[in-house]
């Protein structure tokens, strides 16, 4: 064999190690950190805001007590967004404790107090699951209605706030017959009844104009049915006589005007009612076959 072929061969067994060396070189070679690697992938692709990292806040261990003057504090100089979240923080930072339910009791009084509602109820909600026997639980139903009450609009919009009040205040009353705030409740409750009652009565009168006498019918019968210790009864069993007379229903008409004058004689809706039936040559009369007369029936016991 030449020299020059086993020259050959030794640079080729040379060069195979080199690359055999340079290899295993690579394949031993310390693997990036995971966040490093994690960097390289973020900032190279834009994935993940640019590559930002994620820091943990970690809250100051301060004591609860601390915490909750803290919170008091910002309730007595009216700053009740400050209050609420010093409070959130207490029932962070002491879960499953009873500085945790105070906090959330707190948190939802600073939230009504500013006008929060919305987060209020939602604070309320969450407090009356959590702790659905504490003493303070009445109050929390109460805060929850108000917080409804304050939001009730004029009749011309939608009452659903003042249903919502209804709602949890009759609840209040039905859950804590004895709290202290039951007879504020029942006061609430008969405010929203009456506010129900009127925008059944306004939409009501409105179907009276357009001549829409079954519509208006029903509307008045709601009245009548849901809300008739409101001071719209009166009105509802005029406009139910006179809806009545406009599509020649006389015995309806008649009935209701019977039912007026039976609980209201002195009312001017009466007399206007009386006056209305003698244009048609007709008295009052009730009817006790008709539906009106089972609803005077009621109204008679009150």
């Amino acid at each position: 064999m030449s020299v020059i072929a086993i020259s050959f061969r030794s640079a080729m067994r040379t060069a195979r190690l080199g690359a055999l060396a340079a290899a295993a070189a690579v394949a031993v070679s310390p693997a990036p950190a995971r966040a490093d690697l994690l960097d390289s992938v973020t900032s190279g692709f834009g994935l993940f805001g640019g590559g930002e990292k994620y820091k943990t806040e970690i809250l100051p261990d301060i004591p609860a007590d601390d915490l909750y003057n803290q919170g008091l504090a910002r309730l007595k100089s009216k700053d009740y967004e400050g209050a609420a979240k010093k409070f959130g923080d207490l029932e962070k930072q002491y879960p499953s404790s009873e500085w945790s339910r105070k906090a959330l009791l707190m948190t939802t009084f600073a939230q009504f107090q500013k006008g929060a509602y919305d987060e209020s109820v939602q604070s309320a909600q969450r407090y009356i699951g959590l702790y659905p026997n504490s003493a303070d639980t009445p109050y929390v139903y109460y805060l929850a209605g108000m917080s409804f009450y304050n939001q009730v609009p004029d009749v011309m919009r939608d009452q659903q706030p003042a249903e919502k009040a209804l709602e949890i205040f009759t609840q209040l009353i039905q859950k804590y017959p004895k709290s202290e705030y039951v007879t504020d409740a029942r006061y609430k409750i008969q405010v929203t009844r009456d506010q129900l009652a009127a925008k059944e009565m306004n939409v009501g009168r409105f179907y009276l104009t357009r001549k829409n006498y079954p519509a208006a019918i029903n509307r008045f019968h709601d009245v009548l049915g849901k809300y008739q210790t409101t001071r719209h009864t009166e009105e509802a069993l005029y406009r139910l006589t006179e809806a009545y007379m406009a599509m020649g229903v006389t015995n309806e008409a008649q009935t209701a005007a019977a039912i007026l004058g039976h609980n209201f004689p002195d009312s001017q809706w009466y007399k206007d009612a009386h006056a209305l039936l003698k244009t048609g040559g007709l008295e009052p009369h009730e009817y006790t076959d008709s539906w009106l007369s089972k609803i005077g029936k009621t109204l008679h016991a009150i």
